[in-house]
């Protein structure tokens, strides 16, 4: 498997060093931090404002903000076709990891029901809804684009794909540990659980949508559907539960991310599609191992 490689003009040395993966990536973090600002500033307008459909309406902005942004580096400072986001198979993989996050969820809630810590006391209706979309949508284009799109890919590159996994999911875990009530067991649940999860699922499609499904969707359900936290943020749900027993088993007040169940089958679902993709050839060996 060949990795990305940008479109670099023949007998250029300057484009040669800013097309280096290492360069590209000092060159989009900044990037990423004026998006990120301009988003929250868009956020807090929108909020103030419009409430919580002003949540929403600012979530689908920053999210367009990051596309856009990833879009125009790669078309004028990468000059390649942003094929991570080719728009033919946009919706069967977003639907695809939408309905693969829905059901992880509901696999992981479903284990800590049987093991007595999670039933649903009472219901709520969906004017609650609004959050958890906005939850879901900003972080599911955002984080993909930095984590998947940019760290993992750059570094992927040049180092190879273990490496790339092993950084990625790294930093994505350790990104988390800043959030309220969070603890080490989160980050390194996460960075297990989701990291290599969704670093599998742009491995197997080398596209972003599926990734962004599952992790728009993933976050959705976790406070949407079952109303649990979602990374450590209280989220209402359509389902109101009574959760209860050990934080190993539920993950506490982070949510079940940092729980032993979503660590079993999060981890489990992405180490099976690792195999997927080792299996079709998609690993990619190092560029000093690659230029042999």
């Amino acid at each position: 498997m060949r990795p990305i490689e940008p479109n670099t003009p023949p007998n250029s040395p300057v484009w040669r060093v800013i097309h280096h993966p290492m360069m590209l990536l000092l060159l989009s973090v900044p990037m990423i931090f004026a998006c990120a600002i301009l988003s929250s500033v868009v956020g807090r307008v929108l909020k103030a404002n419009h409430s919580d459909i002003g949540g929403v309406a600012a979530a689908v902005i920053g999210a367009a903000i990051f596309f856009g942004a990833y879009w125009a580096f790669v078309r004028f400072v990468e000059r390649r076709p942003v094929d991570e986001f080719a728009f033919r198979p946009a919706l069967p993989e977003l639907a695809i990891g939408i309905a693969g996050g829905i059901a992880i969820l509901a696999t992981i809630v479903g284990v800590m029901a049987l093991l007595g810590a999670y039933r649903v006391i009472g219901y709520n209706g969906p004017e609650i809804l609004a959050l958890p979309l906005a939850i879901g949508i900003f972080p599911g284009f955002s984080e993909e684009i930095a984590l998947r799109a940019l760290f993992f890919r750059l570094f992927e590159r040049w180092l190879g794909s273990w490496a790339a996994l092993f950084l990625s999911a790294f930093f994505f875990g350790f990104g988390h540990i800043f959030n309220p009530s969070a603890t080490w067991v989160a980050a390194v649940g996460i960075a297990f659980e989701a990291g290599i999860l969704l670093a599998a699922l742009y491995m197997i499609t080398r596209r972003l949508w599926m990734a962004v499904g599952l992790h728009a969707a993933w976050n959705f359900a976790e406070g949407g559907i079952f109303g649990t936290p979602v990374s450590g943020l209280q989220v209402p749900g359509l389902l109101r539960p009574w959760i209860g027993g050990p934080e190993l088993v539920t993950g506490g007040s982070f949510g079940p991310e940092a729980s032993l169940p979503a660590m079993a089958v999060a981890t489990t679902v992405g180490a099976a599609l690792l195999y997927v993709a080792l299996r079709r050839g998609q690993f990619i060996a190092p560029s000093w191992v690659r230029r042999r």
